[in-house]
């Protein structure tokens, strides 16, 4: 069993940066490829990065491509999402979530989720 528990959140003008964590518990963390998604109130929740085992590979929605960076630290059993060029469609609960491989999280097919940390993004 993974308990995640997002942090990090909360309200940033257009054009800022925010840093989300998600602290893992138990002595697996390293065994999980590690996922973030976000769901905007009426729509679907949708994948945003993903990273290895490793930390070294890495896969990110065309949307925040070139804005977001996925790192973890397995030592502290913690993934972050760095979040720069901050846009108001970026507004959403953000989620983290642990899985078997890249292919099953971009599809959502995940093991344990968070519960989810809001980020709201003013214009």
């Amino acid at each position: 069993q993974v308990q995640l528990v997002e942090s990090g959140g909360g309200l940033v003008q257009a054009g800022g940066s925010l840093r989300l964590s998600c602290a893992a518990s138990g002595r697996t963390f390293s065994s999980y490829v590690m996922g973030w998604f976000r769901q905007a109130p009426g729509l679907e929740r949708e994948f945003v990065a993903a990273v290895t085992r490793s930390g070294q590979g890495t896969n990110y929605a065309d949307s925040v491509k070139g804005r977001f960076t996925i790192t973890r630290d397995n030592a502290k059993n913690t993934v972050y999402l760095q979040m720069n060029s901050l846009k108001p469609e970026d507004t959403a609960v953000y989620y983290c979530a642990a899985g078997a491989s890249i292919a099953t999280i971009v599809n959502l097919s995940v093991d344990y989720w968070g519960q989810g940390t809001q980020v709201t993004v003013s214009s």
